[in-house]
């Protein structure tokens, strides 16, 4: 599956090493290189089939996306040439009158990606925008700049969702998403699947299991070809996070899955997923990958409201214990050393909650914080991948953010492909204990095929976890709507992903009060 041979990944070393160079020069690179850019292409087909992006948005600005692809799942069908690019805004979709507008450049060191941070503008107001290269016009975007950091903001309308998985269903939930007017969509991690193909499903997979920097490319272009989540990219500013899959299955730092993997070889399957990740996504530069490195957790404050803390427990994470799975739990899941965010991610983020002053302080992330026995009857099972297994890392988190009495803590979770509603606490055997804050968990958009309300587990569940609320198996995301003095999370559903057009329900409506922690249902 993976070379072996030394000689051969050194030679891929060098390669990777001096792309992950070439990459923090590209700024400084394309301004020197204006003369040699293509200024006036002409395509004899659409380059920007890969749709726009907007994303990480600040009181004063965004990063706006595209990728030049008019052959998106054959390599993107581009010369390798530097090709000049031109962006527009607008306060109005017919672009009448242009707010702002510059050039950039697309490289062939970055699949010729475009990302633009755009500075500058009016603090809380939307914008249309638009790309050209040569004789092609992107389709229109819409974007929006955040409040001011000290501004009271009365609401906020978000959604939050996570593993899509082209194989297993249609993107449809995503194109309801796009219908609502939402502020900012949070994707939470297994945007793609690095699988190989399968018989039998819904969609297929474009080539073998993903490892080159061409086969991430080829796969993260297949699923953006998907005019649902073209939509919903389109409609309003993404803040996104990985988890795995956009890599390899259940990964842990630097440690595969399977055994007798190279380790060398594995880092550099890393940096090709992560910069296939960084080319796709809507990213500031602080956020480019250094090889098999990627610094991806990071803060996006929406005035006095909230605090979006954006954190990676897949990169810094130790190994699993017990050879990962569903264990009873142990010793070994209380190792103080264990710890999904590594100590310098953990160290910035309590520094962060400490610091902030914010209404509502919201950690994104990848995988379930509640400690949920998935075993019916006496005898106990946790997953291991999950928070569960780093108990004494969740357990210290879950302290700090009580004794610091930080306000309002709401953790956001995918993963895991089920709907969850889950009161936090430090000790969850105690059903005294109240809770310190609340976990939102979304369903999948399609991993997992078709699923079900699982009323008869809900209960078996509940009898288990008193502290969890809701436990729901169908397809969909979370809709949320953030007041200074609550929160409501709309689990929104789709019945069927096996064929398109699936109507939305929504299935289940929770609030949270402000400065009482704990989720009621509506």
């Amino acid at each position: 599956m993976f070379r072996s041979s030394a000689a051969t990944f050194l030679a891929d070393r060098r390669q990777f090493v001096l792309g992950a160079g070439s990459l923090a020069l590209l700024p400084w690179f394309g301004q020197c290189l204006q003369g040699s850019a293509k200024k006036n292409a002409s395509f004899s087909n659409d380059p920007f089939t890969l749709g726009v992006a907007s994303g990480d948005p600040l009181p004063d600005g965004f990063v706006l996306w595209t990728r030049l692809a008019p052959e998106p799942i054959e390599g993107g069908g581009m010369p390798a040439e530097i090709f000049e690019v031109t962006w527009e805004l607008s306060e109005d979709e017919s672009f009448s009158t242009i707010a702002k507008s510059g050039k950039t450049f697309a490289t062939p060191q970055l699949g010729h990606s475009v990302h633009v941070e755009v500075h500058g503008l009016p603090a809380d107001k939307w914008y249309f925008y638009r790309f050209q290269c040569g004789d092609a016009i992107s389709p229109v975007g819409r974007a929006r700049t955040t409040p001011k950091f000290n501004a009271d903001k009365d609401e906020l309308r978000f959604a939050f969702a996570s593993c899509q998985h082209w194989e297993q269903g249609y993107f449809t939930a995503l194109g309801h998403m796009a219908k609502e007017e939402l502020d900012l969509v949070l994707h939470l991690g297994d945007y793609i699947y690095e699988y190989a193909p399968k018989a039998d499903r819904v969609r297929r997979h474009n080539s073998p299991e993903i490892e080159s920097l061409d086969d991430y490319r080829n796969r993260y272009a297949l699923y953006r070809t998907d005019p649902d989540l073209q939509a919903a990219h389109a409609r309003c500013p993404w803040l996104v996070v990985w988890d795995d899959h956009e890599f390899d299955n259940n990964c842990a730092g630097d440690i595969s899955e399977e055994k007798g993997i190279d380790p060398a070889n594995f880092l550099l399957r890393r940096a090709n997923a992560y910069q296939a990740y960084y080319e796709m996504m809507p990213l500031r530069r602080r956020c480019m990958p250094q090889g098999p490195h990627m610094k991806l957790y990071r803060r996006i404050p929406y005035g006095q409201l909230a605090n979006f803390q954006m954190l990676d427990t897949r990169q810094y994470r130790t190994d699993q214990p017990n050879g990962d799975g569903l264990k009873p739990y142990n010793e070994l899941e209380a190792d103080r050393f264990a710890t999904l965010l590594g100590d310098t991610q953990e160290h910035w983020l309590m520094r962060d909650l400490i610091a902030s002053h914010s209404n509502w302080n919201i950690l994104g992330q990848q995988v379930m914080m509640a400690h949920v026995d998935r075993q019916e009857g006496e005898d106990e099972k946790f997953s291991m991948d999950q928070w569960p297994g780093y108990s004494h890392s969740r357990n210290r988190l879950l302290e700090f953010m009580r004794d610091r009495k930080v306000p309002n803590p709401v953790v956001l979770t995918g993963d895991i492909h089920k709907n969850w509603v889950n009161d936090l606490k430090v000790d969850f055997q105690n059903e005294q204990e109240a809770p310190m804050g609340t976990e939102f968990v979304a369903t999948s958009i399609t991993s997992g095929g078709n699923g079900g309300q699982m009323e008869d587990a809900e209960k078996i569940i509940q009898s288990e976890n008193p502290f969890v609320k809701f436990f729901n198996g169908e397809r969909g995301y979370v809709s949320c709507t953030v007041t200074p003095k609550e929160w409501r999370s709309d689990y929104q559903v789709v019945e069927f992903v096996d064929k398109p057009d699936a109507p939305l329900v929504t299935r289940a409506s929770f609030v949270v009060e402000s400065g009482q922690p704990g989720a009621h249902r509506l």
